[in-house]
This record gives C-alpha cells, structure tokens and sequence, in this order.
C-alpha cells in the first residue's frame, strides 16, 4: 500500500502545473479537482478599455489570467500601450508572466494582496492619474475603490470570468473523499475556489465538510484573503507568510514531516 500522501489541488488544470510537481517532488501524489473555470473574455468593456490603453499612465494585472486574456485577444498591445505607462502586478507569478509577454514590471508589492499592492501607491501621487485594471469582475473591489479614493481615474474591463465548472461530478468525488478520509491535504488558492465547493455540497453535510476539512486533513490557503473564505464555513487552515504556491507546497509539506516526527 502506498504511503504517499494526497493532496487536492482546486484551482484549475491549466493553473495546476506547478503545484503538481512540487506535490511530487516531495513524494507526494497531486489529485486535480478544480472547483472554479477560468474563461477569457473580449468583453464589450475590454474592447473600450483598448480603446483608452495610449492614454494610460498604470496598468495594474492582479493574475495571470488577465495577462493571458488581453494577449489571446490583442496580440500586439505592447504596440498600443504609450511608452510612459508603468505596470504593476501583484504576484511573483505575474509579474513573471507579464514578462514573458514583453512587459517591463515597474512596481511589485512585497505583500501579494490588493491591500499590499495599495500600500505600495502610498508613495506615488496618483490624484488625476488614468489607472487601467484588467480582471474579473467577481474581484474584491478594494483595490479599485482606494485608487479612486486617491483621485485616480480607474478604468475596469472584465477579462476573464470564473465559474463553477460545468461537471460537477468530480467536485462532488472530491467532497466524498474529503468526508472518507482519502485525501491528506488540500489546497485553495482563491476565494471562489472554497466558495464553489461548498456551493456544490449538499445543505446537509456542509457542516461535516466544514468539521473533516478542519479536523481530519491539513487545509492549507495561499494566504489571508482566501482564509477569509475558509473562516466563512468555520474551517480550521494554515497559510505561508509569503502568498505563493511554492511557499503554500512547501509549508504543507513541512506540516506533514512535524506531524511524522
């Protein structure tokens, strides 16, 4: 009988890459259970907000998705973009990505959170600054709100959506292995992605969800905002001091050697 330990990932596939091997490279066996899709939008307020781009003094991408998003559908929006607008991200990941893409990173807050991301600003007069922040809709709106309370001009565009996916069959595998004991561990790597898994449980074992995520396996959060999810379903975690999947892998996996010993 194998003694790796499982670990569920429920972030999507496509997002899952990293968190798998490093799963892996601690002898440990990744279980892919997305419970939220990620689709990328040419939305009718990303078509007007491409239409303001040469007028933008910050471009600010909190994930990788709107990167892939505005890229999928503008191939040539470094072209577009004036040679003053700086570009912040929040995130390793991002601003990695951003890179790839042909960005220059300006600004990377060491707290990967909107609230680091604005403590950042603090040194920067935005007053009349025209601010671009390409993202979901289903986003916190701190971010947006405090760069307007600053008097900046923000322009939002929705470019991508995230959803509960379709199949709910393997989610729904997942909350039975969870509930079984079949799994050591699992991961959440945003709000939604605990949100959607207890919109998929049945009203009647929500609370034995929430009891064997706590009690029976290590749940473990890439930071404080999706904690706060957990905290909303009374669901006992643990998160990394910096907000990365390596930092949440290696942390979990830590747990696991502190318990063994």
């Amino acid at each position: 009988m194998s003694n790796k330990k499982i670990v569920a990932l429920t972030r999507p596939i496509s997002r899952s890459k990293e968190a798998k091997k490093l799963v892996e490279s601690y002898g440990g066996e990744a279980l892919i259970v997305p419970t939220l899709e990620l689709e990328l939008l040419n939305s009718p307020s990303l078509k007007k907000f491409m239409e303001e781009i040469d007028d933008l003094d910050w471009l600010i991408f909190t994930s990788v998705s709107s990167l892939d998003s505005i890229y999928k559908y503008y191939p040539d929006f470094n072209e577009k973009l004036n040679d003053n607008c700086k570009t912040a991200v929040i995130g390793h990941k991002t601003a990695e990505v951003a890179e790839k893409y042909g960005l220059r990173v300006d600004l990377i807050p060491k707290d990967y959170t909107a609230e680091g991301l604005l403590e950042s600003f603090n040194d920067i007069d935005i007053k009349g600054l025209k601010i671009g922040i390409p993202r979901t809709y289903s986003a916190r709106k701190v971010l947006p709100e405090e760069l307007k309370n600053r008097g900046a001009n923000v322009i939002l565009a929705e470019s991508y959506r995230s959803t509960i996916p379709h199949d709910k069959s393997k989610i729904k595998g997942l909350i039975n292995k969870i509930l079984n004991k079949e799994i050591d561990a699992i991961t959440f790597t945003s709000p939604l992605t605990v949100r959607n898994l207890f919109k998929v449980a049945e009203d009647n074992i929500k609370d034995q969800l929430s009891k064997s995520l706590s009690e029976n396996i290590i749940t473990v959060s890439i930071g404080p905002i999706t904690a706060q999810a957990l905290d909303e379903f009374n669901v006992k975690y643990i998160y990394p001091e910096r907000y990365t999947v390596k930092d949440m892998i290696d942390l979990l996996f830590d747990k696991f050697n502190n318990k063994e010993n």
